[in-house]
């Protein structure tokens, strides 16, 4: 039976084997994987990867921050860098403020992305305001949307919940069959560490790594295993960075706590050192928690091949260079007063490939477990990061060997800057199909803006596969019921 489109002569590469096939599209979904397919248009893949799309699970997109800051990025600039990177699917946050109603925000976030997106996306929730309205009637009505994982938050003054609060959102996400996110880092000592430094005059970008400490993600790590393990609900920490957090995560995964972790690039690839840049420039090396020093970043090289690691997101949070973003108060601003955040959506699997696979850190397909097919796994996504009959048609084809210098210029996005400037990798996707789409070819987007799809998300792996256990979890759930 002839396919509408054929990848022939290529490297088939899963998150577990790696084999040669041709692999037959029919439509949107994957119909075949064998050799000697036929079929009306063929790409020829010979000498290189034919990989999963990727899925980033973690990235900022048209999203208000708590001080009224929006995002550099629209739908269309964020799914058109995605795509230009090797990923196909994208669940960006739908972020709920204090009196925001929560589905006032997702029918506003859901028509600015079906006008706008190039690939297919989800959403989490942002829960700033864990109402007993919120918890008990808006909540369940967001996961029968498909909107299946919720992110709080345990520092930003105007978005941080009190472990009371967090307890409520685990509570109502174990009811629901969702998963909790958590941003972890200790409020009050990022605070208390910031009031002294600017009162001694140390308000230039570098200070923003020493105001937030290792030992305040450390701490608040921490206390989300022991609000986890209090319930026995799943749970997923975001974007780690140092390495006593890593060790924390990887102990409570050994004694049988459900917490997952997620780290991203900049924790691979940068460090505190580089925010020590003359006037405002380290700015743009700013994000939280911020990168650490190399101890950390070995750390979290090693949580990605022990399994510590569920996923590597890219939490491109994207701001702009200037009083838009940044620089609110030009070079006035203090480190307190910039938007936290660092564009990454387009260069996080080059980076990993580059990096990982080339460097013999990681093998290519778990490359791909961590890239791809364990968001989709992670976060209820059924049709995605597989290359499998049945699955959509979200390929990137790559050029093992292709190297590009990494360069403000070629950057898709609408930021203005990459912090890895001058970067030089090894590995790149440059054919991308989304949906039996063809999507990215000889350097040419051929989707049209608004032509990705919400995906309503099922119940998240690691709820699904949560059972009750005996133990003081279970009695204090029985007696509270």
């Amino acid at each position: 039976m002839s396919h509408d489109w054929v990848i022939r002569g290529g490297t088939v590469v899963t998150a577990e084997k790696t084999f040669r096939a041709d692999v037959g599209i029919r439509g949107e979904k994957i119909a075949e994987i064998g050799p000697s397919l036929s079929a009306n248009k063929v790409i020829d893949a010979s000498g290189k990867l034919v990989m999963p799309g990727g899925v980033d699970s973690h990235c900022h997109v048209e999203q208000l921050s708590s001080t009224g800051k929006m995002c550099a990025d629209d739908f269309y600039s964020a799914t058109v860098a995605a795509v230009f990177g090797g990923t196909t699917t994208i669940v960006p946050f739908a972020a709920q403020h204090r009196g925001n109603s929560i589905v006032a925000v997702v029918d506003d976030y859901a028509k600015r992305a079906a006008e706008k997106a190039v690939i297919d996306y989800g959403f989490h929730l942002i829960i700033a305001d864990p109402s007993e309205h919120a918890l008990q009637v808006e909540l369940p009505e967001m996961v029968k949307r498909g909107i299946t994982s919720f992110k709080v938050y345990m520092t930003y003054e105007l978005l941080r919940l009190s472990d009371e609060q967090m307890l409520d959102v685990l509570a109502a996400a174990e009811r629901e069959r969702a998963l909790v996110m958590v941003h972890a880092e200790n409020h009050e000592m990022i605070k208390w560490i910031t009031k002294r430094l600017l009162e001694r005059g140390h308000g230039a970008p570098k200070f923003h790594m020493s105001a937030h400490h290792p030992i305040a993600e450390a701490e608040a790590t921490n206390r989300v295993v022991a609000l986890s393990r209090l319930l026995d609900v799943p749970v997923l920490i975001v974007h780690v960075s140092g390495g006593e957090a890593v060790q924390t995560i990887r102990a409570a995964q050994t004694l049988g706590a459900r917490v997952l972790a997620e780290t991203c690039p900049q924790y691979l690839f940068l460090k505190a050192g580089d925010a020590d840049k003359p006037g405002m420039e380290g700015a743009k090396w700013c994000c939280s928690p911020p990168p650490r020093d190399e101890a950390s970043q070995e750390a979290v090289w090693a949580g990605l091949k022990d399994g510590t690691f569920a996923v590597l997101s890219s939490d491109h949070a994207p701001y702009r260079f200037d009083e838009s973003g940044k620089l609110p108060k030009g070079d006035k601003t203090t480190f307190k007063e910039m938007a936290n955040g660092i564009p990454g959506l387009q260069v996080r699997l080059p980076l990993l490939f580059s990096e990982g696979v080339g460097k013999g850190r990681l093998s290519v397909n778990e490359f791909v477990f961590l890239t791809s097919t364990n968001h989709a796994r992670t976060y209820g996504i059924a049709e995605k990061g597989r290359i499998e009959a049945g699955a959509d048609a979200d390929i990137a084809i790559w050029e093992p060997e292709k190297r590009v210098t990494l360069t403000a210029a070629m950057m898709k996005d609408n930021v203005g800057y990459t912090p890895y400037e001058g970067m030089t990798v090894t590995g790149w996707p440059t054919t991308v199909l989304s949906r039996g789409r063809l999507a990215v070819h000889e350097g040419k987007l051929l989707l049209e803006r608004g032509s990705g799809k919400f995906i309503a998300r099922g119940v998240p792996a690691p709820v699904a596969s949560a059972k009750m256990r005996e133990g003081p979890a279970a009695i204090l759930r029985k007696l509270i019921g």
